[in-house]
Order: structure tokens, then sequence, then C-alpha cells
């Protein structure tokens, strides 16, 4: 069912037509051209994205050869999605904690997850550390009274004792001699490779982290880009499907993000995250920011506006003055407005897939 369900989107796919017009502002939706420059912006000002080109028989017409689509690899993944879930249980209960001064004013905080237990793998718990007892002046005295200063040949710290006295390596065998505490070298195997003993699994108080390669696709159903996700552990082993989802908000798990075949590649199968609500969640989020850039944008042009003013030595009376008389708009009234430009359409589309993998540091746009 699954396999027929694919060729299907596959044929959906190839005969949904191109789009020609800029639609981002009005639906969320781009075109090729603007997914190309969007990607170019991306690529350019976060080197860690970069184009691939793919097989070449499953290239695309409507993109150029060397950019089908964006890739970044070894995204860190440090804990599961499952540990930011908030739920009704007892482990998740708040509780309330009050600060208290001498003056007898209290600050109150809430904790949260008061109920969880410290996590044994954490690098950051160093568990309980006993208090050290304060050395009082008896306790101090009778610490150092059993203190001797002076050596056993006799002589005080202060006395230089006479060279003679010290002996010559050479007179008591020293550099013959082999010191057993001296590790033997280990001495690698002509190959060059490794043994697999000789690897430490990581225990304890290291971090296990899990990697994705991060690819970004564009659907031209959908008019939209599409996320995809290949999963690795530690020692760079795929993950299976069930270990990604565990990497996934449960809100979007098995419903929106599902396991597909990768469409520039002929065996590759990768977790994807579904695009038939990215145009109308782009759209609000582009809203939303566009306003505040034309805010920007005005305020910018305004102070502009007064510097030529301050920088003009002679207005005419029959000039700029007769015109705003008349209604006459100036050349830089008429000039609308920019906004935010096509451009910026995928690092605001990496903080939107942020919030569906929420443990996956896909945006590295977070300083832009």
């Amino acid at each position: 069912m699954h396999a027929i369900q694919q060729q299907y989107w596959a044929v959906r796919d190839y005969l949904s037509p191109v789009l020609k017009e800029s639609k981002f502002k009005e639906h969320g939706r781009i075109t090729p051209e603007e997914f190309v420059a969007a990607g170019d912006f991306l690529s350019y000002k976060f080197p860690v994205w970069t184009w691939e080109k793919g097989d070449a028989s499953k290239a695309r017409d409507y993109l150029p050869v060397e950019k089908q689509y964006l890739v970044t690899r070894g995204v860190p993944c440090l804990r599961r999605a499952t540990s930011l879930a908030y739920t009704d249980a007892d482990e998740d209960a708040e509780r309330l904690l009050s600060f208290g001064d001498s003056s007898g004013a209290a600050d109150e905080w809430v904790e949260t997850h008061a109920g969880r237990g410290a996590t044994v793998d954490s690098a950051a718990n160093l568990g309980e550390i006993d208090d050290i007892p304060d050395l009082d002046g008896d306790g101090l005295a009778s610490a150092m009274a059993d203190v001797s200063i002076v050596s056993e040949t006799g002589a005080t710290v202060g006395e230089t004792p006479d060279l003679d006295d010290i002996p010559d390596m050479e007179e008591e065998g020293l550099e013959d001699g082999e010191d057993e505490a001296t590790v033997a070298p280990v001495v690698p195997k002509a190959s060059g490779v490794i043994d697999a003993s000789q690897i430490g699994v990581a225990n304890g108080n290291l971090l296990q982290v899990r990697t994705y390669d991060v690819m970004i696709t564009y659907d031209k159903y959908y008019q939209t880009p599409r996320i995809w996700l290949l999963g690795y552990d530690e020692n760079r082993t795929p993950l299976t499907p069930s270990q990604i989802f565990q990497d996934i908000s449960a809100d979007h798990a098995l419903k929106t993000v599902t396991i597909e075949a990768f469409p520039h590649s002929s065996t590759l199968q990768a977790a994807s995250v579904h695009p038939c609500k990215h145009a109308s969640v782009m759209k609000k989020v582009i809203e939303r920011m566009n306003a505040g850039v034309v805010e920007e944008q005005l305020a910018a042009r305004k102070n502009s506006g007064k510097h030529q003013d301050k920088d003009g030595k002679k207005k005419w009376g029959f000039g700029r003055k007769g015109a705003k008389e008349e209604g006459v708009k100036t050349p830089v009234e008429e000039e609308e407005v920019e906004g935010m430009r096509v451009d910026f359409y995928l690092v605001v589309f990496l903080k939107f897939i942020a919030s569906i993998v929420p443990t996956i540091e896909v945006d590295s746009t977070t300083a832009f």
C-alpha cells in the first residue's frame, strides 16, 4: 500500500505545473528560481549548508544541475525529544520554592519537574559533596604540633646540605635500571587499522551524541521547500526509523514525519516532514516578520530624507515645495517599501522546522 502511495505521489509531482509567479508573501509558496536564490543566500551566510547535484537520473529540469538540493552534515542531537515533554505525571509536578532573607522578605520561585530524579549519565551531575569542616584555632595548633622541620640527617630546612653528601646517579646504577611503572608502548599494526577491542564504550559521564544529515529539497506540487533527515549514532551507524522518531516531537512523529524515498537518490530512504502545511505556516510567519521589516525600512528612509534636506544648499520656491502644496508625491514617497526579501525564506523556514525537531540543531541561523 505504501509503495502504491509513493507511485501516486511521484505521478502527481510529475504532472503538477511549475510555479512561475512569486507568491511567497501572499501564499507562502516560492518558485524554483526563488528557491535557488534563497539557497544561495543560506549557503553564503552559513557555509555549513552546501549545494548537491544528486543522481543524474533523478535531476529536476526546473532546477540547475549543480543546485538540486541543499545539505548539511553532522548536525548534533544531544538528547531525545521525549525529555522535553511535559505531562500531568507526578514526576513533572511543580513545586513552589521560597528564599527568604534577614529582612523577612521572601522571593518565590517555581521548580518544574520536581519529581524527576537526577540523571546518572549527565556530565553536569556531580553528585553530593560533603561539607568540609572548618579548623578552629585549637584544632590547627594540635594538627601542627607533630610537624617537624628537621630532616632525617639532623639538618634543618633552612640549612644547605654538603654537596659531597649527594649521591651520584652513576654510583647508584640508576641509569641501567628500568622503571616498573613505565607502560610498554603499543606498537600499531602494519595496516594502520585499530583493533575493536582497544576502543572502549562511552559510559558514565560521557555524553553519546547522535548526528544527522539534513537535506532541503524543492517540492513542485506544494511549491515549498521540504526537509529530509538521516540519523547516525555515535559510531556512525544509521539509526532505525523508531530511533529517528525518538528525536521528533510527539505531535508530528508518524503523522507529518514519515520514512519515504529521497527524490534525488535511487536507493536512499530518509525521514521527511510532509510539506502539506508548510505554505500556510510560512505565510503567517512571513506576515509577522514583514511588518517589522517594513517599519524598519520606513524609519530608515525617513531618516535618510532628513539628512538629504540638511545637506541641500538651496531650495527653490517653485521646486519641491510647490509639488507638496499641489499634493504631488515626491519620488521618495512614490517608491514602495520592499519589505522582507525572498532571500530570507529558508532562514525563516529552518526556524519553523526547529519546532518540529526541537533536539536536532537544524537551525544554525540563531544569531542572524
